[in-house]
């Protein structure tokens, strides 16, 4: 899916924007800013990757665009600004510290923190058997499940964020597709049986080390009841979703981004880089950027 990204978004016109705070629910909403068109023409196999339910025309050209979380105002779409800007590039530090790995997982030996050879970055070395410790980000797979113009949100009964909502979704398990897992989460959480349609969104969270794969699915039978984890599960209306009790910044991103696909009357693939603020608590889920966002 990456590489498929990349190969679109090098040979695809581009559309900039910035955010405007300006829906009344105090989301995110877009204006645009400044075009630049690549001397490429499209990738014809750019739509194996797309959400089914955008025309094919459409396909195969990501615009990206930068954003912040702001509180709003009004509930109209901002106009076209006559200023002109190019999408930031922001720096991050990888949130994994090697700082807290002290012994080696395959000896048990001390470890000390340095720069391999042939390496950039400051690793967990074992100084006995000389195994190297490597952190990932983690994968978290769920699902925005549509059913009769709502959407399908679960109050959190673990920490972080007891008692707020969230789409169903967690961490994906070895030996397990990102389908599979959302599938299974959502089963776990939800008490749901669906069906994927398309994927949505992917937002990597850099100083967490996270990176979401969220998918578009219905339910199969309307039937849904909390697991273990879930305090309360409900659908909610476009309208009357708790913007203001969202666990996470990537929930609040999804839905936002969900809603402006069904004010444009089309599903389009997201991705984008949410870029906490550093310093700020992990409960102010306004506190970041989204960068790099481009979508289908």
């Amino acid at each position: 899916m990456l590489k498929a990204i990349q190969i679109i978004g090098s040979s695809s016109g581009f559309v900039s924007n910035r955010l405007k705070s300006n829906c009344s629910h105090g989301g995110l909403s877009f204006s645009s800013v400044s075009t630049k068109q690549s001397s490429s023409s499209s990738i014809p196999t750019a739509s194996l990757m797309l959400p089914l339910a955008v025309p094919a025309r459409q396909r195969g050209c990501f615009r990206p665009f930068n954003m912040s979380a702001a509180r709003a105002e009004s509930n109209s779409v901002g106009a076209s600004s006559s200023s002109s800007s190019s999408p930031s590039v922001v720096t991050t530090q990888p949130s994994g510290s090697t700082g807290k790995i002290k012994f080696c997982q395959w000896c048990g030996g001390p470890t000390k923190h340095e720069i391999p050879d042939g390496e950039e970055r400051t690793r967990a070395v074992c100084t006995l058997c000389g195994e190297i410790a490597y952190q990932n980000p983690k994968m978290v797979v769920g699902c925005l499940i549509e059913h009769d113009n709502k959407v399908l949100l679960c109050k959190r009964n673990i920490q972080p964020s007891y008692g707020l909502w969230t789409l169903p979704a967690g961490y994906m398990e070895i030996g397990e597709s990102a389908i599979e897992g959302a599938i299974r989460e959502t089963s776990e959480e939800a008490g749901a049986e669906v069906e994927i349609l398309s994927p949505f969104a992917q937002l990597d969270i850099p100083l967490i080390g996270q990176t979401y794969i969220i998918f578009l699915a219905k339910m199969k039978t309307p039937h849904f009841s909390p697991g273990s984890e879930s305090i309360e599960c409900r659908l909610f209306p476009l309208d009357d979703i708790p913007f203001d009790s969202l666990a996470f910044s990537s929930m609040l991103v999804t839905l936002e981004l969900y809603i402006e696909d069904m004010k444009a009357g089309e599903h389009r693939f997201h991705y984008g880089t949410i870029n906490k603020r550093p310093g700020t608590s992990p409960s102010d889920i306004r506190a970041f950027t989204l960068d790099y966002h481009m979508q289908s």
